[in-house]
Protein backbone atom coordinates (compact mmCIF):
# COMPACT_ATOMS: atom_id res chain seq x y z
CA UNK A 1 0.00 0.00 0.00
CA UNK A 2 1.79 3.64 -0.80
CA UNK A 3 1.01 6.79 0.54
CA UNK A 4 -2.09 7.84 -1.74
CA UNK A 5 -3.84 4.42 -0.99
CA UNK A 6 -3.65 4.77 2.75
CA UNK A 7 -4.58 8.23 2.84
CA UNK A 8 -7.81 7.61 0.70
CA UNK A 9 -8.84 4.70 2.90
CA UNK A 10 -8.59 7.13 6.12
CA UNK A 11 -10.08 10.38 4.88
CA UNK A 12 -13.49 9.27 4.81
CA UNK A 13 -12.89 7.80 8.30
CA UNK A 14 -11.11 10.32 9.49
CA UNK A 15 -13.91 13.27 7.85
CA UNK A 16 -16.36 10.86 10.22
CA UNK A 17 -14.76 10.84 13.10
CA UNK A 18 -14.18 15.09 13.17
CA UNK A 19 -17.93 15.20 12.52
CA UNK A 20 -19.26 12.28 14.96
CA UNK A 21 -16.13 11.97 17.36
CA UNK A 22 -18.44 9.49 18.92
CA UNK A 23 -18.32 7.39 16.13
CA UNK A 24 -15.10 7.00 16.87
CA UNK A 25 -15.03 5.49 20.41
CA UNK A 26 -15.42 1.44 19.40
CA UNK A 27 -14.98 -1.19 22.36
CA UNK A 28 -12.72 -3.98 22.00
CA UNK A 29 -13.52 -7.09 23.53
CA UNK A 30 -11.93 -10.04 24.54
CA UNK A 31 -13.30 -13.72 26.10
CA UNK A 32 -12.06 -16.60 28.13
CA UNK A 33 -13.24 -19.29 29.42
CA UNK A 34 -11.71 -21.07 33.14
CA UNK A 35 -10.34 -24.53 31.88
CA UNK A 36 -11.80 -26.93 34.54
CA UNK A 37 -8.68 -29.44 34.75
CA UNK A 38 -5.83 -26.92 34.68
CA UNK A 39 -4.91 -23.38 36.01
CA UNK A 40 -5.70 -22.31 32.68
CA UNK A 41 -7.66 -19.54 30.53
CA UNK A 42 -8.95 -20.72 26.98
CA UNK A 43 -8.97 -17.14 25.04
CA UNK A 44 -10.71 -16.39 21.83
CA UNK A 45 -8.21 -14.82 19.92
CA UNK A 46 -10.84 -14.29 16.55
CA UNK A 47 -8.67 -17.09 14.65
CA UNK A 48 -8.18 -19.91 17.15
CA UNK A 49 -8.26 -20.44 21.07
CA UNK A 50 -5.49 -19.53 23.06
CA UNK A 51 -4.86 -21.60 26.21
CA UNK A 52 -2.91 -19.35 28.44
CA UNK A 53 -1.19 -20.80 31.93
CA UNK A 54 1.26 -20.29 34.48
CA UNK A 55 4.68 -18.94 33.29
CA UNK A 56 7.26 -22.21 34.63
CA UNK A 57 8.38 -19.28 37.07
CA UNK A 58 4.94 -19.20 38.69
CA UNK A 59 5.31 -23.44 38.63
CA UNK A 60 3.86 -24.27 34.90
CA UNK A 61 4.55 -26.61 32.55
CA UNK A 62 5.41 -23.87 29.66
CA UNK A 63 2.77 -25.66 27.38
CA UNK A 64 0.67 -23.35 28.13
CA UNK A 65 0.94 -19.45 26.46
CA UNK A 66 1.76 -17.12 29.13
CA UNK A 67 0.16 -13.70 29.55
CA UNK A 68 2.78 -11.41 29.94
CA UNK A 69 4.42 -13.34 26.45
CA UNK A 70 0.86 -12.17 25.29
CA UNK A 71 1.09 -9.00 26.54
CA UNK A 72 4.70 -7.99 24.89
CA UNK A 73 3.12 -10.14 21.42
CA UNK A 74 0.64 -7.20 21.31
CA UNK A 75 2.83 -4.78 21.87
CA UNK A 76 4.70 -6.11 19.20
CA UNK A 77 1.87 -6.50 16.42
CA UNK A 78 0.63 -2.82 17.49
CA UNK A 79 3.86 -0.93 17.04
CA UNK A 80 4.74 -3.10 13.78
CA UNK A 81 1.27 -1.92 12.29
CA UNK A 82 1.57 1.36 13.45
CA UNK A 83 5.25 1.95 12.00
CA UNK A 84 4.34 0.49 9.03
CA UNK A 85 1.25 2.80 8.96
CA UNK A 86 3.43 6.02 9.80
CA UNK A 87 5.86 5.03 7.16
CA UNK A 88 3.32 4.76 4.74
CA UNK A 89 2.32 7.82 5.78
CA UNK A 90 5.52 9.47 5.75
CA UNK A 91 6.67 7.87 2.29
CA UNK A 92 9.49 5.94 4.22
CA UNK A 93 10.76 2.78 2.25
CA UNK A 94 11.11 0.18 4.98
CA UNK A 95 12.86 -2.47 2.61
CA UNK A 96 12.37 -4.62 5.97
CA UNK A 97 12.48 -4.92 9.28
CA UNK A 98 12.29 -6.62 12.80
CA UNK A 99 10.34 -5.36 15.90
CA UNK A 100 11.00 -6.77 19.47
CA UNK A 101 9.60 -6.14 23.15
CA UNK A 102 11.34 -7.22 25.94
CA UNK A 103 10.56 -7.12 29.51
CA UNK A 104 11.39 -7.51 33.04
CA UNK A 105 9.38 -9.31 35.89
CA UNK A 106 10.32 -10.56 39.22
CA UNK A 107 8.14 -12.94 39.87
CA UNK A 108 8.44 -12.88 43.30
CA UNK A 109 6.02 -10.02 43.46
CA UNK A 110 3.16 -12.56 41.63
CA UNK A 111 4.01 -15.03 43.95
CA UNK A 112 3.78 -12.83 46.92
CA UNK A 113 6.88 -14.15 48.39
CA UNK A 114 8.48 -10.04 48.66
CA UNK A 115 5.72 -7.10 49.35
CA UNK A 116 8.37 -4.99 48.01
CA UNK A 117 8.52 -6.93 44.63
CA UNK A 118 6.22 -5.49 42.02
CA UNK A 119 3.58 -7.61 40.22
CA UNK A 120 4.00 -7.13 36.59
CA UNK A 121 6.78 -5.50 34.63
CA UNK A 122 8.91 -3.27 35.75
CA UNK A 123 10.48 -2.64 32.21
CA UNK A 124 9.49 -2.90 29.05
CA UNK A 125 11.70 -2.16 26.23
CA UNK A 126 10.68 -1.87 22.27
CA UNK A 127 13.03 -1.87 19.67
CA UNK A 128 13.09 -1.60 16.04
CA UNK A 129 15.41 -2.41 13.71
CA UNK A 130 14.78 -1.23 10.18
CA UNK A 131 16.28 -1.77 6.78
CA UNK A 132 15.87 1.91 4.83
CA UNK A 133 17.90 4.35 2.47
CA UNK A 134 15.80 7.19 4.95
CA UNK A 135 17.40 10.12 6.51
CA UNK A 136 17.72 9.76 10.13
CA UNK A 137 15.88 12.94 10.73
CA UNK A 138 12.89 11.13 9.15
CA UNK A 139 13.77 7.72 10.97
CA UNK A 140 13.78 10.20 14.41
CA UNK A 141 9.83 11.36 13.16
CA UNK A 142 8.98 7.85 12.30
CA UNK A 143 9.82 6.79 15.40
CA UNK A 144 8.26 9.48 18.06
CA UNK A 145 4.97 8.81 15.52
CA UNK A 146 5.17 5.27 16.25
CA UNK A 147 5.30 5.90 20.02
CA UNK A 148 2.58 8.20 19.68
CA UNK A 149 -0.08 6.18 17.67
CA UNK A 150 0.33 2.60 18.88
CA UNK A 151 -2.47 1.87 20.67
CA UNK A 152 -0.86 -0.51 22.70
CA UNK A 153 2.01 1.48 23.72
CA UNK A 154 0.33 4.26 24.89
CA UNK A 155 -2.17 2.32 27.25
CA UNK A 156 0.95 1.12 28.36
CA UNK A 157 2.49 4.34 29.06
CA UNK A 158 -0.55 6.35 29.92
CA UNK A 159 -2.47 4.30 32.53
CA UNK A 160 -6.40 3.75 31.52
CA UNK A 161 -8.97 3.97 33.93
CA UNK A 162 -9.05 0.07 35.35
CA UNK A 163 -12.16 -1.76 36.92
CA UNK A 164 -12.53 -5.67 37.67
CA UNK A 165 -15.63 -7.46 38.63
CA UNK A 166 -16.96 -11.13 39.95
CA UNK A 167 -20.39 -11.86 39.40
CA UNK A 168 -21.88 -15.62 40.41
CA UNK A 169 -22.76 -16.83 37.27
Amino acid sequence: MDVTALRALQAPLKDQYRETPDAAVITLKARGELDDQHIACKVETGRAIALAGLHPATGGSGAELCSGDMLLEALVACAGVTLKAVATALEIELKRGTVRAEGDLDFRGTLGVAKDAPVGFKAIRLSFDVETDAPQEKLDTLLKLTERYCVVFQTLNVKPELSAALTRG
